[in-house]
């Protein structure tokens, strides 16, 4: 059984001009990174590892998260290869995976959230909002074998306020 949790970025700030990859969030994506990561926690594994796209907003809500969650920040592994927006390039990320892993949690960024939700998951979404959590389960000990998979639990910020 592999499971991977998906969380989109938080909210990000459009005001400061910066390159799309250095923006950081706004005050409503921090707000909401924190609501949702203080929900999380009773639907967690004991174990996983925990994967970021480089860019500034996806990179601080994965701090947020691990804070609240009480993992060290340096658990995080950063990789520039997630800061995609296809669906294809995140699935082949997601089937590079190590299988010694058995839970991944990734941080990233929509439309390949969205998209690679639809493709894996049971249950279609419109759109996984900013600082949404979305936890698949898939029936294969291989990542490189993930198929269609059964969501076991979504969380969005407009849930818990």
């Amino acid at each position: 059984m592999k499971n991977l949790i998906i969380v989109r970025h938080a909210k990000s700030s459009w005001y400061a001009p910066v390159n799309d990859k250095d923006r950081s969030l706004a005050k409503r994506g921090i707000k909401d990174a924190h609501l949702v990561s203080t929900e999380i926690a009773q639907y967690l594994p004991k174990t996983f590892i925990i994967w970021s796209s480089t860019a500034k907003r996806a990179s601080e809500t994965a701090m947020i998260f691990t804070q609240n969650l009480s993992c060290p920040v340096e658990s995080i592994v950063f990789k520039e290869e997630l800061y995609t927006f296809e669906c294809r390039e995140l699935e082949k990320i997601v089937k590079s995976c190590n299988d010694s892993y058995d839970c991944v949690i990734l941080f990233g960024h929509n439309e390949a959230i969205t998209d690679f939700v639809n493709k894996f998951g049971d249950v279609f979404i419109e759109n996984v909002p900013t600082s949404g959590f979305v936890s698949i389960n898939f029936d294969t000990n291989s990542w490189e074998n993930i198929d269609k998979g059964e969501i076991k639990k979504m969380v969005f910020p407009r849930d818990l306020k």
